[in-house]
């Protein structure tokens, strides 16, 4: 699956950075840093990053666009972050039945949720709303667990707040949200409140996409273009285009057109030429679509203004909020995410862009010590592995393997794997609690089948919820190549091709599917 990035090669004041490591020739602040050594003093608590290396040739002969005399620098303390716990994840059905999407285990020992919030700790944005309304438990158990008591991640005097979907006095106090914009205005009182006066520019935020990003950087742009709003957008191809918010810009980076989700006619008249991104004329003719990444920038007291007054009854920010305030003329910038970016959406996007973390090397890595994701403290032991071949794999904390074979694949937290089992293209999410070796031989004596992938199994192109249980000498292939079907008392669907074992699930001995 191709991931969605683009190599800036024109620093025309909204193009976004990549975090790296690599030497190279440094934008986005005031400041310059070329080849590994510092020409400018850069900016002070302001993450920055550097270009890959081939494109370092391109960017040799081009300067940087002078800031106006007095922008501002981007103050983490005025900085709010929302972020949206989505809908009903009915894409991501069955894996939502009993969850949120953020909520979605992803990576073997995190959740969808902790990718932005991980992004905002890292960008130094301690100020964070999330918004939830379905299937809410285990995300607000979650966040409880990772990110507000004293065994998590200290906030200073910042503050992590759910904002759940709740029935006020009123016939309109009386819906659930309605959509991104709606869930915003019934929650518009917080942002009036004393101890936020001082908040300037909020971040709206999607709680199921997967990607590295400053932050902060990109409220810099938003300053320094003076937007009323930012949109952070990617590079599209034909193929995905349809699925997302597209738009036109300008020369200086100006949002002229956005359309949500266009189908038919209206998705052609969206196509432009994306080598003024600095893609080469083979990669713009791959991808001439500009998406939105649905994240965005506001300013404060324009975003209270759309939802309260301009645009009262409208209910979604990428369908109506950002396309009215484009025609509104607003100033509606363009921030062009210069990194690895997927919208986790569905059954197919969410197994990919698991599999892709086991890649060598791999389209997006976990492992960063200068930007580290965060997730629930479990305090599990190390994994034990016996006599296994292991290719291509993530194995996760306190699992148990025994002589097996994973390949290409993802082993979430305790999970047992017994002799013979056969793990390829597969997606394990594992428990939430152990059973112990005399739980474990009583149900086998009992003709049950314990937690785990019982002994001489093989599976293949498989997401595998949690605490499921599959017995001895079972085979889930679908060799007949289903791609729909839903076999719920069976303990399992297939989606998009891809068999999904339901969460607690019992898959029997000999099991063929």
């Amino acid at each position: 699956m191709d991931s969605c990035c683009v190599a800036a090669v024109r620093a025309n004041g909204f193009f976004g950075e990549r975090i790296g490591s690599k030497k190279g020739i440094v934008f986005g602040s005031k400041d310059l840093v070329e080849n590994g050594k510092k020409k400018l003093h850069l900016m002070p608590g302001v993450a920055y990053s550097v270009l890959t290396r081939d494109i370092n040739k391109e960017m040799t002969a081009l300067q940087s666009t002078p800031l106006p005399e007095g922008t501002p620098n981007a103050n983490p303390a005025s900085v709010a972050s929302i972020i949206l716990g989505g809908g009903a994840g009915t894409r991501l059905f069955p894996l939502t039945s009993r969850r949120a999407k953020p909520a979605v285990p992803i990576g073997g020992c995190y959740r969808l949720i902790d990718i932005p919030m991980s992004n905002c700790i890292n960008s130094g944005i301690r100020k964070i709303f999330i918004m939830t309304q379905f299937n809410s438990f285990s995300l607000n158990r979650h966040l409880a667990r990772t990110y507000n008591f004293g065994n998590g991640v200290s906030f200073g005097d910042g503050f992590v707040e759910v904002l759940a979907a709740t029935q006020t006095s009123g016939e309109t106090g009386k819906r659930w949200f309605q959509g991104t914009a709606d869930a915003v205005r019934q929650f518009i009182w917080v942002f009036d409140a004393a101890k936020n006066k001082n908040i300037e520019h909020i971040v709206i935020l999607s709680g199921d996409h997967l990607y590295r990003m400053d932050y902060m950087d990109f409220v810099q742009k938003h300053i320094d273009t003076g937007a009323d709003i930012t949109v952070s957008c990617v590079p599209m191809d034909d193929g995905r285009a349809s699925d997302f918010g597209l738009m036109k810009i300008d020369q200086t980076g100006r949002i002229i057109q956005f359309a949500e989700k266009p189908k038919g006619p209206d998705l052609k008249a969206m196509q432009v030429d994306t080598s003024i991104l600095g893609l080469s004329r083979q990669e713009a003719a791959k991808f001439p679509y500009i998406a939105s990444m649905g994240v965005y920038v506001f300013k404060t007291d324009v975003l209270l203004q759309l939802l309260k007054y301009t645009y009262p009854s409208c209910n979604d920010f990428g369908s109506e909020i950002i396309p009215g305030a484009v025609k509104n003329n607003h100033k509606v910038q363009a921030y062009l995410f210069n990194d690895y970016w997927e919208d986790i959406g569905t059954i197919k996007s969410l197994f990919d862009a698991n599999l892709a973390l086991a890649e060598q090397p791999p389209k997006f890595d976990f492992n960063d010590p200068k930007t580290p994701f965060y997730t629930s403290p479990r305090f599990l032991p190390p994994s034990k592995v016996e006599k296994c071949k292991i290719v291509d794999a993530i194995i996760s904390h306190g699992c148990f393997l025994g002589e097996c074979s994973v390949q290409h694949s993802i082993v979430g937290v305790r999970s047992r794997l017994d002799n013979g089992v056969e793990l390829k293209d597969t997606m394990m999410m594992g428990a939430d609690y152990y059973q112990t070796e005399s739980e474990i031989a009583s149900s086998i004596a009992q003709g049950k089948v314990p937690i785990g992938v019982g002994q001489n199994t093989k599976i293949c192109n498989c997401i595998i919820d949690k605490n499921a249980k599959i017995g001895r000498d079972v085979i889930i292939a679908n060799k007949d190549g289903v791609e729909e079907a839903d076999r719920p008392d069976d303990g399992f669907y297939i989606r998009s091709g891809i068999t999904v074992v339901l969460k607690n699930a019992t898959i029997k001995d000999g099991t063929l599917i």
